[in-house]
Order: C-alpha cells, then structure tokens, then sequence
C-alpha cells in the first residue's frame, strides 16, 4: 500500500478548536502541495479527511487539484489512536491514499508505520509524506517523499 499522511494547511485561531478555518496562507500552501503531488507517481485515488473544518478545507483543496474523492473518517481528529487508523488501513484496499489529519495524530501515525512507536514526528502544516508499505503494519513503512509547501 502507498499512504500519503499530511496535515492541513495553517488555520486561524479565532473560534472552537473544531471550527478553525484555513487562512489565506493555509490554503496557498495546500494547493502548493498537492500540487507537487500531482507531479509525482504517488497520485491517491481517495482521501480520508478528519471531520474538523480546517482538514475538510483542506481536503477539498487536495481533492479539486487531484480529482479525487474524499471521505469523512471520525478516527483521525487530533488525539485519537493510530492504532485505530492502523486497524483501518489494513482493510483499505484503494492505494495510494492520503489522509489529511492534525498532530499529533499525523507524526504519531508517521513514526507507528515507519518505526513502531508512537512517540511522534513532528509536521509542518501542509507538509505530507509519502511511505510504502509491503505491509500495512508498524514499521512496515517504507519514507519515500516530503512535499513542503
């Protein structure tokens, strides 16, 4: 399976943790990304967005850019279980996906495939990775890419 994990874009501060909304800045920086995406051999077939607006926002940016369906999945909010998107990865079979989540659940969620803890990497916003794994299973990941707004 080929994964693709990014964070959203830079969001304001201005309301519920729940309801921020991507700034300007946020959204040149998402469109950037999957930009560079679209250049690449990892093009996903499906996103699975958190739930939060800012992550929405973003994944319909990603999703218009790369022409692909988004789905709402409500495991993968800031401080949820990886392991809980681990057990979902295992029954996906659309590959490559990108998720579009929040930390620390996406260096959590990072650091589980590629070396099987959870202590957690650190991303920027908009930044995503792209990991292969033979295997969908802690550290059965492979890092392949960074795309960096």
């Amino acid at each position: 399976m080929q994964l693709l994990i990014m964070r959203h874009g830079e969001a304001g501060w201005h309301t519920l943790d729940q309801e921020r909304e991507l700034t300007e800045s946020g959204r040149s920086g998402v469109a950037e990304v999957a930009a560079r995406i679209a250049e690449s051999p990892w093009r996903p077939k499906l996103i699975w967005s958190s739930p939060y607006v800012r992550a929405r926002q973003t994944a319909a940016i990603v999703s218009e850019i790369l022409n692909c369906p988004v789905e709402e999945k409500m495991f993968i909010t800031p401080d949820d279980d990886p392991g809980e998107c681990l057990d979902a990865l295992i029954e996906q079979h659309e590959s490559p996906l990108l998720i579009v989540s929040h930390m620390p659940l996406v260096g959590s969620l990072a650091t589980l495939l590629v070396d099987a803890h959870r202590r957690g990497i650190p991303f920027m916003t908009s930044q995503a990775v792209m990991l292969d794994m033979p295997v969908v299973g802690p550290g059965c990941a492979d890092l392949k890419a960074q795309f960096l707004p």
